[in-house]
């Protein structure tokens, strides 16, 4: 379980392709003090910790995780937003995330809003996910609360130390991000969907 409030960035040092799988070494302020089989979450996406050699770890994508989610475009230098999961005796400061991304975005507006910036992006409708307005959406990984929702489409506002402290400082109008929509959302849909 995860609350969606980034700790650090990673930039990718390695990438690996084994068969359909491919390994990132990613270099962090974190990265020393993981363990093998730890729990990251890596752009909202919860991956295992395969390998830690100084200030760098390794994750492991299988093919579903790279079809699924942007790992399928990260590049050597290429920042990822990490998060390690909330310890029992946390505070709760995002909203629940679970690390499991539903499906991916495109950046579709970007605006300057003098002190703040506004993102909008857009996904598939047919998966039937939603967003409400004032309710949580995770991007990249990040908690962030719902502007404007439409079908199949939302926005976010992104304060500065957000903007400097995550890679949405590194998107653009057509980067692809991964989100993961609210839980509550998620089983009211399958409520509906197999009681009304």
């Amino acid at each position: 379980m995860f609350t969606g409030i980034i700790e650090t960035l990673g930039k990718v040092q390695k990438i690996e392709k084994q068969q359909e799988n491919i390994t990132y070494f990613v270099q962090s302020a974190i990265s020393p003090e993981l363990k093998i089989d730890q729990s990251i979450s890596h752009n909202g996406v919860c991956l295992t910790v395969t390998a830690v050699e100084d200030d760098t770890h390794c994750i492991t994508a299988i093919y579903e995780t790279l079809q699924k989610t942007n790992l399928r475009d990260w590049q050597v230098g290429t920042l990822v937003n990490l998060e390690r999961c909330m310890p029992a005796n946390g505070r709760f400061d995002g909203h629940f995330v679970q690390g499991h991304v539903d499906q991916t975005g495109i950046c579709t507006a970007l605006a300057d809003e003098q002190g703040s910036w506004r993102f909008t992006f857009s996904y598939d409708a047919s998966t039937e996910n939603l967003t409400v307005e004032k309710g949580s959406i995770t991007v990249n990984g990040v908690s962030l609360t719902v502007v404007d929702a439409q079908i199949g489409k939302f926005s976010v506002a992104i304060i500065p130390y957000t903007y400097a402290h995550t890679n949405f400082q590194q998107l653009q109008v057509g980067s692809v991000v991964n989100l993961e929509f609210d839980i509550i959302g998620k089983y009211l849909k399958t409520y509906m969907k197999f009681y009304r």
